[in-house]
């Protein structure tokens, strides 16, 4: 049966203000791609359209999105239209503009691959450890309150324990523990015992695992026969060219320009031929891509929705971010 939908306006936009990165990570391949960065003039007008069309929250990444040397004046724009904001990085630049950040971003997360700085300094390309211990350090000062996001893989989900202890308790801070996703020959699977782990954890206080993405796995990803995912209709991708990206950046099928009118074009009948056909083009078999299947879990009505409902609740109690919707 197919999921009651719960809305009909989408939640979030994975707004990708540039491609560039100034790490090299293995398990990813955005940073190969050339790119510009997002104009502002674009970014003010598809915030303005992103509000019309019921978009609470803005993921602005990349690449590395403290790359964009604007992107302090980019979340004000941000805040100021009430949108809630989230920000993922490295952490190569967050010493330099913290200051600058401060107060702007309701969902920081600091990325961590290993508590071994060789080994998370081999994943990412660069000599970037040092700099995300120095960046909690600042973090704290300034009383902000990152979340340290651990992507999970066969080969490091026996470190999740150094880290937890290591820079998540002592600083009371959320650990984010996000299952790896393969696409493009990127990734590579969690077996059933992983995921039996990652469950275990996810009922730890100060850890945040969605339920829902490990039962997703557990059942072989998103079926084209009878699709979970609804990405093009929960979330709105725009790349650094100012183009809208449907059904989602991952598959990038359709890029249509967006030539400052987002709204009018978000209701075209190519965006809606395009989501028509979400999680159901023979890629889209088997995908358990994280960011398109939370916003999906969060607004359609199945056993997905009540699997990830408890660690939905509970980031959102941790962070108070449920503030927002008063």
């Amino acid at each position: 049966m197919k999921p009651i939908a719960l809305r009909s306006s989408p939640v979030v936009c994975n707004y990708y203000l540039t491609y560039r990165c100034n790490a090299k990570c293995g398990f990813c391949d955005i940073w190969e791609k050339p790119s510009p960065y997002a104009t502002l003039e674009n970014i003010a007008a598809n915030l303005k359209d992103l509000k019309r069309m019921g978009v609470e929250v803005i993921d602005f990444t990349g690449g590395e999105p403290l790359l964009h040397r604007q992107l302090p004046e980019i979340l004000s724009m941000a805040k100021a239209l009430g949108f809630i904001t989230t920000v993922t990085t490295n952490c190569l630049l967050y010493p330099k503009m913290a200051e600058a950040l401060k107060g702007k971003i309701d969902m920081l997360h600091f990325s961590l691959d290993s508590p071994d700085e060789d080994e998370h300094n081999e994943s990412r390309g660069v000599k970037v450890f040092e700099h995300f211990v120095k960046s909690l350090s600042i973090a704290k000062d300034l009383g902000e309150k990152p979340d340290v996001l651990f992507t999970v893989f066969p080969h490091n989900i026996d470190q999740i324990q150094r880290v937890y202890e290591t820079f998540c308790l002592p600083n009371d801070l959320l650990l984010i523990l996000n299952p790896v996703f393969e696409y493009n020959d990127v990734g590579s699977a969690l077996s059933e015992a992983d995921l039996e782990v990652l469950a275990a954890w996810g009922k730890r206080p100060l850890v945040y695992l969605n339920q829902a993405f490990i039962e997703l796995r557990k059942r072989g990803g998103n079926k084209v026969n009878a699709p979970v995912c609804y990405a093009a209709d929960t979330s709105v991708v725009i790349d650094p060219n100012n183009q809208l990206l449907l059904p989602c950046y991952h598959l990038g099928i359709e890029a249509l320009p967006i030539n400052g009118n987002l709204y009018d074009l978000w209701h075209s009948p190519e965006a809606k031929q395009a989501k028509a056909l979400q999680g159901k083009h023979s890629a889209c078999e088997g995908c358990t891509i994280n960011c398109y299947m939370q916003t999906s879990f969060a607004t359609h009505l199945n056993q997905y929705f009540f699997w990830a409902l408890p660690s939905t609740l509970k980031y959102n109690v941790v962070k108070g971010t449920w503030k927002a919707y008063l």
